[in-house]
């Protein structure tokens, strides 16, 4: 008998982890290739260094913990991607890469790899070079790279913020505004987003409820709720991060629960706090809750456990 000994949740399925992640991959090439009109050569580049570092990180960690590589399994790509959608077009490679690194070697092998990690590598990973490097992401070129004077008013949602709002709702869905190369061309997210509920690969259990909090809060404080919805990361967070598989909640209810709490958490910091975004906050909060939420929503044996094991 061959004993497989992975981390748990275990589901059967068909579908591998290479096929899973390969299906997010392809997903997110409309997305990308509209990067590429919208700012430039320079948007590929950066993902292709994002990618190239994950590649490689990964595999020297596990030569490192002495397993055979993991790379190939493109889970490693995914975050690369992920976090390169964070990141404006003009970013330097520096930042990329250290915060790649960061996503791959900390985040995820250091707490043993694919399953084990017990946050999002690519949301903690733009947490971290926002932290670190501000200056990083404190400007964002204008579509086919016209850059922007303002810094902290260059996005569209920290327009809002401040009260003005430059851009019409065709231009938030088709990415005609400032912003970071994977979460302004709302239309193409979307559609990728569709692929993977046709496939099968994620569900909205948490993308609905996280989209409809941060509109309900929003517009019952007076903002245009639907602008609120169309800028910022909140498409690329709700439909890609807030679906992952290892630091989201294994069940329905729990997945309602953890949407809930991050649609509530981005509006709060977008309501009042300074910077004008949550997402990632949000996200990264709701993360470390997961074994929580888990613990409470998952199905109990009938008559309780301790009738269970008598």
């Amino acid at each position: 008998m061959n004993l497989i000994n992975e981390a748990s949740p275990h589901f059967h399925g068909k579908g591998s982890t290479q096929w899973i992640m390969g299906m997010v991959c392809l997903s997110l090439l409309p997305t990308l290739v509209a990067s590429v009109f919208l700012y430039g050569l320079g948007a590929p580049l950066l993902v292709l260094v994002c990618v190239a570092t994950a590649l490689v990180t990964e595999h020297v960690c596990c030569r490192l913990m002495n397993r055979e590589s993991t790379a190939g399994d493109l889970s490693c790509v995914v975050t690369a991607m992920l976090f390169a959608f964070t990141l404006p077009a003009n970013c330097g490679y520096f930042p990329a890469i250290l915060g790649t690194v960061f996503a791959i070697a900390v985040v995820k092998m250091l707490f043993g790899g694919i399953g084990c990690n017990f946050a999002n590598p690519a949301v903690t990973a733009r947490v971290f070079i926002m932290l670190a490097m501000p200056i990083a992401l404190g400007a964002y070129p204008d579509i086919m790279g016209r850059p922007l004077d303002a810094i902290t008013g260059a996005t569209p949602l920290a327009m809002n913020a401040a009260g003005d709002a430059p851009y019409s709702y065709m231009d938030m869905m088709f990415g005609l505004h400032a912003g970071a190369l994977g979460e302004t061309c709302i239309i193409t997210l979307l559609a990728g987003y569709v692929f993977l509920l046709v496939m099968r690969v994620v569900d909205a259990w948490a993308t609905v409820p996280f989209i409809a909090t941060v509109a309900v809060i929003t517009g019952f404080a007076g903002q245009d709720a639907i602008y609120q919805v169309l800028s910022g990361g909140l498409a690329l967070g709700a439909f890609y991060m807030a679906t992952d598989y290892t630091t989201t909640p294994m069940t329905p209810k729990g997945k309602i629960i953890f949407g809930i709490g991050c649609g509530v958490i981005t509006a709060l910091v977008r309501l009042f706090a300074a910077a004008p975004e949550g997402v990632a906050f949000s996200i990264l909060f709701m993360n470390m809750f997961t074994p929580l939420i888990d613990r409470y929503t998952r199905p109990q044996p009938a008559g309780g456990v301790k009738h269970a094991l008598v």
